[in-house]
């Protein structure tokens, strides 16, 4: 029988390739997360496991952008009976730049609340809930995620003093563009 982070990963249906990721890197692995909510049944016992591990933080709600992901944290907020706030992109040409909406920046004014992740690689969409949660005294405590792929998560989560929940952690091949070896080799990029 598969163990829980391969089941968690057939969900997401990974394929091999060469990608360029929202953050701006380049990697030679494509996750399907969109079809990660495809089928709410088979995510429930890990949207389960990832707010029992949550909620011992006390937590007050839950943030993530206003993407896929948003869906993981609807379904943990849900579970946990707290509130659910999401953030949204300032800047379409900046992949880090963002910011809660009208009134949810009021409400979330010394709030303890989970940056929650349906995958985290490079981190970019957590580092900019992270700041946009700041700026707004919202208080951030824990970082909790499906699946971490390689140690940025970790490396972010360790800076700001945060612990991290992931339910399964696998390995990440990353490369900023221009250290690229597929780009190097001329192998073309492939639609994520």
């Amino acid at each position: 029988m598969p163990d829980e982070s391969t089941q968690l990963l057939d969900l997401m249906s990974p394929r091999g390739g060469h990608f360029q990721f929202v953050s701006g890197h380049h990697g030679d692995a494509w996750l399907d997360l969109d079809g990660l909510f495809r089928r709410p049944v088979a995510l429930a016992p890990f949207v389960t496991a990832l707010a029992e591990r949550l909620a011992r933080f006390s937590l007050d709600g839950v943030c993530r952008p206003l993407t896929g992901g948003a869906f993981l944290a609807q379904l943990i907020a849900w579970n946990l009976d707290i509130a659910f706030f999401y953030v949204e992109r300032v800047a379409p040409t900046d992949g880090a730049a963002f910011a809660l909406p009208g009134t949810s920046q009021d409400e979330v004014v010394g709030k303890r609340i989970a940056l929650v992740d349906d995958v985290t690689n490079a981190g970019s969409a957590v580092r900019g809930t992270y700041a946009a949660l700041l700026a707004c005294g919202g208080t951030p405590v824990v970082l909790g995620a499906l699946l971490v792929l390689g140690s940025a998560a970790a490396t972010f989560a360790a800076d700001v003093d945060i612990p991290l929940e992931g339910l399964a952690l696998r390995e990440s091949t990353l490369w900023e563009p221009a250290a690229c070896p597929l780009c190097a080799a001329g192998v073309p990029l492939d639609e994520g």
